[in-house]
């Protein structure tokens, strides 16, 4: 048999605590790796940075990694994945 207290806790588990005091909801928090990762446009874009520019740049042109320097924008394919990171919905 479920009493009340049980019942509280089990239907509102993120502002009750064990002393049935309200709490507050957690704070949504920015993934830390996304922050270092990631810089915005002036027009709200996301941008980033290629990848394949670390290491084994002996096999690969001039041209490539002259390009793979900059920047580019975030494709629409994975930006939910990235905005979802960043806590921007």
């Amino acid at each position: 048999m479920i009493n009340v207290r049980n019942a509280l806790v089990y239907a509102l588990p993120h502002i009750i605590n064990n002393n049935l005091k309200l709490t507050k909801m957690p704070k949504v928090k920015t993934n830390s790796g996304a922050k270092k990762r990631f810089r915005f446009t002036g027009t709200g874009k996301i941008k980033r940075h290629h990848a394949y520019h670390s290491h084994i740049l002996t096999k690969k042109t001039k041209k490539q990694k002259r390009n793979l320097v900059h920047q580019t924008i975030v494709d629409n394919s994975n930006l939910k994945q990235v905005r979802d990171l960043l806590c921007l919905r």
